[in-house]
């Protein structure tokens, strides 16, 4: 199955594997620092720039593998009527009547973002509970923090 993904999802994945190129880059210059340095056994310098040489290597390849299983979906092009991939829902707890505005995304966009959008993953309990679902619908979500019910107020 196809992983999904915005295109702002797909754009900040490509800025952030750039970041990636340009901080080894900067890493690899450490290194050779540090390894000019002397004793490379009692050398912490040494050793702190391989670790994050490591996890720089490692979380490029992670990214850039996972970009060839991912396709990108532009939500304009899907229905409105129902809550889908991509979708901006506003949803209301049943318990305390609190409003909770969710973007729909797939699992490589879950992140903190300057505007009002909760980003939920689509296989999030949360997230698989609105997919699908209408305005006036009640849904219900079972999470591991317990039981919730929800009314989906709007779908954008």
């Amino acid at each position: 199955m196809a992983n999904y993904i915005t295109k702002d999802g797909m754009h900040r994945l490509r800025r952030r594997i750039q970041e990636l190129i340009e901080a080894r880059a900067e890493i690899i210059k450490q290194v050779v620092v540090a390894r000019e340095m002397g004793d490379l056994s009692e050398n912490a310098e040494y050793h702190a720039a391989r670790e994050k040489q490591r996890d720089i290597e490692n979380e490029y390849n992670n990214l850039t593998r996972r970009m060839g299983s991912l396709m990108v979906i532009d939500p304009e092009n899907l229905s409105k009527d129902t809550a889908r991939f991509g979708a901006r829902v506003c949803i209301q707890n049943l318990e305390n009547n609190e409003n909770i505005s969710l973007q729909l995304v797939g699992v490589d966009e879950v992140f903190k973002s300057d505007d009002e959008y909760e980003r939920t993953s689509i296989l999030s309990p949360r997230g698989k509970a609105v997919i699908g679902r209408k305005v006036g619908d009640i849904i219900e979500v079972i999470a591991p923090k317990g039981t919730f019910k929800f009314k989906i107020i709007s779908i954008k």
